[in-house]
C-alpha cells in the first residue's frame, strides 16, 4: 500500500443499476491493520461464505490481470492463507454495533 492520501472505490455499474442493491461490506486496510463496517444483511451465516469466496475469485481474477500471478496459483495461495489464519489468526480484530450514516 502507498502512503497516498486514502480513496474510496467506485460502486460497481451492475450495483448502481439496481434499486433494491445495498453496501453490505467496506473494508480498509489503515494504521496497519483491517477496518471493517458491515450491515448484517443476511438471516444465517451461509450467504456469508458464499460471499467470501467469490470475494477470492474476484481478487484472484485482479491479480491474474495485473500479471502478479495466475488466477489458479492467486486462488491456491488465498485459500492456504485462509486455512492458516483460521487455525492461528494473526489478528482477531474487534467489532462494533452497526451504525447507520
Amino acid at each position: 500500500m502507498s502512503n497516498s492520501k486514502p480513496r474510496a472505490l467506485a460502486i460497481p455499474p451492475g450495483a448502481l443499476e439496481d434499486a433494491e442493491g445495498a453496501e453490505v461490506l467496506r473494508a480498509w486496510i489503515a494504521n496497519k491493520g483491517l477496518h471493517v463496517s458491515l450491515a448484517p444483511a443476511f438471516d444465517s451465516p451461509e450467504p456469508w461464505g458464499m460471499m467470501l469466496v467469490d470475494i477470492a475469485r474476484h481478487a484472484a481474477r485482479a491479480m491474474a490481470a495485473e500479471k502478479i500471478c495466475p488466477e489458479a496459483e492467486a486462488l491456491n495461495r488465498i485459500r492456504a492463507i485462509i486455512d492458516a489464519e483460521w487455525e492461528e489468526p494473526t489478528d482477531e480484530g474487534s467489532t462494533e454495533p452497526h451504525r447507520t450514516q
